[in-house]
C-alpha cells in the first residue's frame, strides 16, 4: 500500500539544488571517514532528515520531493566508496603521482550510471515481488512520515557536528592531545601490543553498526595483534636499524604491515567469492523475473500507473551495450592491446552487472551500511589480474593498474546500485516514480564525482596514504586501497605471501562455517565473514572505538527492552542517536579535510599545533567518553521523558 495516491511534485529546482549540495559535502565527508578507518556509513538516514529540516523553511514542500533531494544526497555517499576503495590504490603503486582529475571523474561517473542502469531490470523482482526487508529504506521511509516533526531533528546532527569539527581541530590540527593511545613491549622473545584511536567518528561508527559487527571486528583485530603477530615475532629477531633495536611498537606495526595483514586479505577473498556463491539463486531468480516483468509490461503501449514507470527498458540495454566502447578505450589506455581491452571492456559489463545485482540483494537483505562491497572487489580484481597475467604474461606493466580499473568501475556500479535500489524502495513505499527516482541518482552521482578527484588531492598532499612514500606521520591507512595494490601487484609480481592468504581463506572458511551453525539455531547473533576479516585488515587501534561505540548502543537497546517500551518512543529515541552519530562522523570529516588546506598551502604538517608537544592521549580519552555518554543521554532522552 503505497503513502501517497495523488500526484506531487517530486523533481523541484530548490529540491535538486539542495540535493546536489548534500551529495557533494557528503562524497567529501565519507571519502575522509573510508580513508581514515577503512569504512563507510550509508547517507541516507541523515540525507533525508537534513533535506526534510531544510525543505521546511520552503512554503511549498512534499514528502515525495524530500524523497527525491535525499536520493541525490545519498549518492554522493555510496559513490565516494566505491571511489576510495580502489583508485587511491593506483597512486600507492606509483602508477600515478597523482589523481588525475579526469580519469577519476570518468571511471566514477561512468562506474556509478552504470550501478544505476544495472538496477533498473531489477527493480520490480526484489522490491515489488521479494519479500527482502530494506531495513535502511524503512528507517527513511518512517522519518519522512514524521513530517514536521522531523524538521527539528536536524538540531542534532548540526550539534554534533560542532562539537566533532572542534574535537578534530584541537587534535589534529592544534596538537592540543595526540589522536592515538597505544604502546608496545617486546615480553619474552615476543611483544605485546595495545592501542586506541581517540576519534568520535569511529566511535558513532560502532553506535551506527552496531554490537554485533563492532564485535566481530573488534575480535578480528584482537586475533592478529594480540596472537598473530606474536607468533610471527617469535620465530624472529627483533630489528635493528643503524645499529639500534627500533622500538617494539615499530616492530609490530612492521610484522602487521609485511605479514598478517594479509591474513585479513584471504578472509575478504573468500568472503567475496561466498557472497557471490550463497546469492546465486535469488540473483538469477531476480534477473529472470525482473526482465520477465519488463516483457509484459513494456507489451503495452502507455504504463498507466507513474509508479510503475522506469527508464524505458530499450534505452537501458542499449546504453549498456554502447557502454562496451568507452571501457574498451579506458582499457585501451592501460593495457595497449585491442584485443585484451575488448575482452576487459565485456567482462566488466558481465561482471559488473552480476556484482551490482549482488550489492541491490544485499542493501535489501541488511542495507547498505553492511553491503559487503569491499569483499566482493577485491574477488573482482583477484579475478582481473589472474585473467590479465594469463592475457599479458608476467612482465605486463599495465596489468597491475589495469587490474585496479576494472575494480574501480566495478566498485562504483555496485556502490550506486545498492544504494539505488534502497531508495527506491523507500519511494515504492511512498509512491514516488521511479523513472524520477533513477534520473536524480544519476544526477546525484555525476555531482558527486565532478569533485572527489579534488578532494583525494587534497587529502593525499596532506597526510599521505599508508603504503606510499610520501606517508606522513599521520597519514590516511587506506586499508582497502592498499590491500587492491598489494593484490593485483602481488599477482602480477609472484610476491602475494600466499601461504598468510590461504591461511586467511581458511580462518574466513571457518567463520563462514560458525556463521551458518548461528543462522540453523536463529541466532540474532551472526558472523559475516568480511567483519572479522576487516578487522584482521586494519590496524587494531581503529577496532577499539568503534567496539566503544557498539557496546554505547546495545546498553540502549536493553534498557528499551527492560523498560518494555512502545514503538513509537523507542524508534525516536534510536533516531535521535543515530542522528547524532551521524553528525559527529561528518563534523570530524568535514573539518578532517579543512585542516588538510592549511597543510597543503603551507607544506607543513604541524602549520597549526599549538605547542610543540601534545598533552598525551588522556585530553581525548576524557572527551571520547563524554561524547560517549552523550551518545546515551540523547538516545534516551526520550525514554527518560
Amino acid at each position: 500500500m503505497k503513502l501517497t495516491e495523488g500526484t506531487l511534485p517530486e523533481i523541484t529546482i530548490k529540491g535538486t539544488i539542495l540535493g546536489i549540495a548534500l551529495s557533494i559535502i557528503l562524497a567529501a565527508a565519507n571519502a575522509y571517514l573510508g580513508l581514515f578507518a577503512g569504512m563507510t556509513v550509508s547517507a541516507s538516514i541523515p540525507a533525508s532528515v537534513m533535506t526534510m529540516g531544510i525543505l521546511k523553511l520552503f512554503k511549498k514542500n512534499n514528502i515525495l520531493e524530500n524523497n527525491v533531494s535525499q536520493t541525490i544526497a545519498s549518492a554522493g555517499e555510496a559513490l565516494a566508496a566505491g571511489v576510495i576503495f580502489t583508485l587511491p590504490a593506483l597512486v600507492i603503486m606509483d602508477y600515478w603521482s597523482e589523481f588525475n582529475y579526469v580519469w577519476i571523474t570518468v571511471i566514477a561517473a561512468f562506474g556509478g550510471v552504470l550501478g544505476v542502469l544495472f538496477t533498473i531490470p531489477l527493480r520490480r523482482a526484489l522490491i515489488t515481488d521479494d519479500k527482502l526487508k530494506f531495513p535502511e529504506s524503512i528507517a527513511v521511509v518512517e522519518i519522512l512520515k514524521t513530517g514536521q516533526k522531523a524538521g527539528s531533528d536536524v538540531k542534532y546532527i548540526a550539534q554534533s557536528s560542532i562539537v566533532a569539527g572542534l574535537f578534530k581541530l584541537c587534535s589534529g590540527g592544534l596538537a592540543l592531545w595526540t589522536g592515538v593511545a597505544e604502546g608496545a613491549k617486546a615480553i619474552g622473545g615476543t611483544l605485546v601490543y595495545f592501542g586506541a584511536n581517540l576519534s568520535a567518528a569511529l566511535l558513532a561508527v560502532g553506535y551506527i553498526v552496531g554490537l554485533n559487527i563492532a564485535v566481530l571486528v573488534f575480535l578480528g583485530g584482537l586475533c592478529n595483534w594480540l596472537i598473530a603477530i606474536p607468533i610471527c615475532a617469535a620465530f624472529q629477531s627483533q630489528p635493528v636499524v643503524d645499529g639500534q633495536v627500533i622500538p617494539a611498537l615499530a616492530w609490530a606495526k612492521q610484522i602487521w604491515s609485511q605479514q598478517t595483514r594479509y591474513i585479513g586479505v584471504g578472509g575478504m577473498l573468500i568472503g567475496g567469492l561466498w557472497t557471490i556463491v550463497r546469492l546465486r539463486q535469488p540473483i538469477v531468480h531476480g534477473v529472470k523475473s525482473g526482465l520477465n516483468a519488463y516483457r509484459r509490461v513494456e507489451g503495452r503501449e502507455t504504463i498507466s500507473d507513474r509508479q510503475e514507470r522506469d527508464i524505458p527498458m530499450k534505452w537501458v540495454l542499449i546504453f549498456i551495450a554502447a557502454s562496451v566502447v568507452p571501457l574498451f578505450l579506458l582499457y585501451q589506455v592501460f593495457v595497449a592491446n585491442i584485443g585484451i581491452s575488448l575482452t576487459m571492456a565485456i567482462t566488466m559489463i558481465i561482471t559488473g552487472f552480476m556484482f551490482s545485482a549482488v550489492a541491490a540483494y544485499m542493501a535489501g537483505l541488511v542495507g547498505s551500511s553492511n553491503n559487503p562491497i569491499s569483499g566482493v572487489t577485491i574477488a573482482t580484481v583477484l579475478v582481473a589480474a589472474l585473467l590479465l597475467l594469463a592475457l599479458m604474461g608476467s612482465g605486463a606493466k599495465g596489468g597491475p593498474s589495469a587490474a585496479i580499473i576494472v575494480g574501480g568501475v566495478i566498485c562504483c556500479a555496485a556502490a550506486i546500485s545498492g544504494d539505488n535500489m534502497q531508495d527506491l524502495k523507500a519511494g515504492y513505499v511512498l509512491g514516488s516514480t521511479p523513472w524520477k527516482m533513477q534520473t536524480m541518482e544519476m544526477v546525484g552521482t555525476l555531482a558527486a564525482a565532478v569533485v572527489l578527484a579534488p578532494v583525494l588531492t587534497l587529502l593525499f598532499k596532506a597526510y599521505g596514504f599508508a603504503g606510499h612514500s610520501s606517508a606522513k606521520a599521520n597519514a590516511l591507512i587506506a586499508p582497502q586501497a592498499n590491500l587492491m595494490a598489494s593484490v593485483s601487484k602481488g599477482v602480477f609480481e609472484g610476491q602475494l605471501p600466499w601461504s598468510l592468504v590461504i591461511i586467511g581463506a581458511a580462518v574466513g572458511a571457518m567463520v563462514i562455517l560458525f556463521d551458518a551453525w548461528l543462522e540453523r539455531r536463529k541466532s540474532s547473533f551472526r558472523s559475516p565473514v568480511l567483519a572479522v576479516a576487516l578487522g584482521f585488515y586494519l590496524p587494531f587501534e581503529v577496532s577499539v572505538p568503534i567496539l566503544v561505540g557498539g557496546i554505547v548502543h546495545q546498553i540502549i537497546l536493553v534498557h528499551h527492552r527492560r523498560r518494555n517500551l512502545a514503538a513509537e518512543v523507542k524508534d525516536t529515541s534510536m533516531r535521535h542517536g543515530l542522528l547524532l552519530a551521524s553528525g559527529l562522523i561528518t563534523g570530524e570529516a568535514l573539518m578532517g579535510i579543512f585542516l588538510a588546506v592549511p597543510i597543503v598551502v603551507s607544506g607543513k604538517s604541524d602549520i597549526l599545533a599549538f605547542f610543540s608537544e601534545p598533552f598525551g592521549p588522556w585530553p581525548g580519552v576524557i572527551l571520547l567518553a563524554a561524547f560517549a555518554y552523550w551518545l546515551y543521554h540523547v538516545s534516551m532522552g526520550k525514554v527518560k521523558s
